[in-house]
């Protein structure tokens, strides 16, 4: 067995059907769900079962499926199938892709927030923020479970850069992701209201900052903030600003 599946069979020793995000073979399921532990066996005999599949999707798109694993395209499962009448079916192919995307690896790429991918390793659109969410969650939940350490404060960073990142409200965030569980739930709200406030202080600074017609450099001096604090500020506000 090569190495990259290698490590992929190792990383779905732990998984149950359910387990987000497949959404490039199908769609997600409902958020905050709680997986039960699965049994070893049943997941070594699933990945035993793809692996063919699974290494034919290395020799052809190693770009994707090698040593770095990628977000997929939402719609690649028809598009391989097309691409591949000959080589895989329709069953076997659904097979393999729900292993590969529900490893540890891929959900890691997921997570991270890297774009999705076609076939020929070009990024093509934005992972959705509540498959990104999904992602870290599940990623929490699968390492929490065999760590004594407690991994709520990486949670909660990984939380506040994904909402972040996403540029949603608090409210269209929430409609994305749904109801999480309630340990889940706890922490998030404590990371959106953060967030939330942080936008507030960015919002008042830069309009504080277009009232005062001075330079980044004159403004800064005058509230004892660096430069370089003000500039991050002001473009995470607003991109456009001017004298910047």
């Amino acid at each position: 067995m090569t190495e990259p599946l290698q490590e992929q069979a190792e990383s779905t020793s732990n998984l149950t059907e359910d387990t987000p995000v497949a959404a490039a073979a199908e769609g997600p399921r409902e958020p905050g769900a709680v997986d039960a532990p699965a049994k070893s066996a049943k997941s070594n005999n699933r990945f035993a079962s793809v692996q063919p599949v699974l290494e034919k999707l290395f020799e052809l798109y190693p770009q994707l499926f090698g040593e770095r694993f990628l977000p997929l395209k939402l719609g690649i499962f028809q598009e391989l199938l097309a691409a591949h009448p000959e080589v895989f079916k329709r069953e076997s192919l659904k097979a393999a892709l729900g292993v590969h995307t529900r490893s540890t690896r891929y959900l890691q790429s997921v997570a991270s927030g890297q774009k999705r991918h076609d076939l020929q390793g070009k990024p093509v659109e934005d992972v959705a923020p509540e498959h990104v969410f999904l992602s870290i969650v599940e990623l929490f939940q699968r390492r929490q479970a065999r760590s004594t350490e407690d991994l709520r404060p990486k949670l909660r960073n990984q939380l506040l850069a994904a909402f972040e990142t996403s540029g949603l409200t608090r409210q269209d965030y929430l409609a994305r992701i749904g109801t999480p569980v309630e340990a889940i739930q706890t922490l998030l709200d404590e990371v959106l209201s953060e967030v939330e406030l942080q936008r507030a202080r960015r919002a008042a600074l830069r309009q504080a900052f277009e009232a005062s017609g001075q330079s980044v450099e004159a403004f800064a001096d005058a509230l004892g903030m660096r430069v370089i604090d003000v500039q991050a500020a002001l473009k995470q506000g607003h991109p456009q600003t001017s004298r910047i």
